[in-house]
């Protein structure tokens, strides 16, 4: 029998037939699948993020450790009540209208998810209306955009004001290489440098009822 720290240990390493092997272990061992979320799963990417934010763990490296994790929780979503399912709080992202670049934003989207975020994820190419969609029907906390074009991040603030526009309370995150800290407060938006940025401030805006609005890459 399995013990769930050594899970989180798998996860680390990246090692997906060990995550799937020793959550079946678990499960058939009638583990609480809550447990095996947050004291297994979620718990060794929380060390991966730790190691990836200190220089210890590199991109490919926390893609396999999310891989792996997401392998598992494919095997205990199943066992539990959407409605029970740890979260967070609920993000919609997307790399704005006229951008094709989605590599910084899956990093990203896979960061949040492993530390406990529903993510939507729009994709690429993401249109004002398609935000302001997603918010409505996910009940989103946070939109997240992301830019690798000057010429194209000028759309962040556009989903902004129609989001404005249609009284969602929702904050905004941003990033992307060409935006600046200075350039998102300006939109009204936060910005976040990287993955690991990224996280840190979505965490900090879900529990802050002060700040209002946040975007990220």
């Amino acid at each position: 029998m399995m013990n769930i720290a050594n899970l989180g240990q798998f996860v680390i390493d990246g090692n997906e037939p060990g995550v799937i092997e020793n959550v079946n272990l678990l499960v058939a061992g009638k583990a609480d699948p809550i447990t095996i979320i947050n004291e297994g799963l979620l718990s060794g990417m929380n060390v991966v993020g730790e190691k990836f934010k200190s220089g210890e763990m590199f991109v490919p490296e926390v893609l396999m450790a999310a891989r792996a994790m997401n392998a598992g929780m494919d095997i205990v979503k199943p066992l539990i009540a959407d409605n029970d399912m740890p979260s967070l709080g609920t993000i919609v992202i997307g790399t704005v209208k006229g951008d094709l670049h989605d590599i910084g934003k899956n990093l990203v989207v896979m960061m949040l998810e492993s530390a406990g975020f529903k993510v939507i994820d729009l994709g690429i190419d993401a249109k004002v209306e398609q935000f302001v969609a997603a918010v409505k029907e996910n009940d989103a906390d946070i939109i997240g955009m992301s830019a690798m074009l000057t010429t194209t991040m000028t759309y962040m603030q556009e989903v902004i004001k129609a989001c404005e526009a249609e009284g969602l309370d929702v904050q905004y995150l941003v990033g992307g290489a060409p935006l600046s800290p200075g350039y998102s407060e300006k939109i009204g938006a936060i910005y976040a440098a990287d993955a690991s940025g990224a996280v840190d401030t979505a965490k900090k805006l879900v529990g802050d009822s002060v700040m209002k609005e946040v975007m990220f890459a």
